[in-house]
């Protein structure tokens, strides 16, 4: 199992197991998935913009994993999922991913603007 914090002397003497910071990934990513055939791809794509989930039980190695969701709500350009992830034992991960739709074009001129805003305001090197 990768370390999330492999960096980090102390987090090596963590438990070898699936961390939560994985686990929110690939839920994440799962919710991305369910949407790419409903999404014009790549003149529009989705953020996450929201996680809230309980990591309910370890996964040791080697397990598969097994990620459900539906989708409970869509409002304007925002998509809210109930999601859920299974190890070959039991539930281990519940909560709610919100996604935002965004028009990439747009999205990046946004964060041009705000590097160049952010360079502006840095001290000189």
């Amino acid at each position: 199992m990768p370390e999330l914090y492999h960096d980090t002397p102390f987090c090596r003497d963590m438990p070898a197991v699936l961390a939560t910071g994985y686990l929110v990934g690939m839920m994440e990513l799962a919710c991305l998935h369910g949407l790419m055939p409903f999404m014009d791809w790549p003149a529009e794509q989705s953020l996450g913009t929201m996680v809230s989930f309980r990591h309910l039980a370890p996964t040791p190695p080697g397990m598969t994993l097994t990620i459900r969701g539906s989708v409970l709500e869509v409002e304007g350009r925002r998509v809210r999922f109930q999601v859920e992830a299974w190890d070959e034992v039991e539930k281990v991960c519940e909560g709610i991913h919100e996604r935002h739709l965004i028009d990439p074009a747009r999205f990046a001129d946004k964060l041009a603007r705000k590097q160049a805003q952010w360079r502006a305001a840095a001290p000189p090197a």
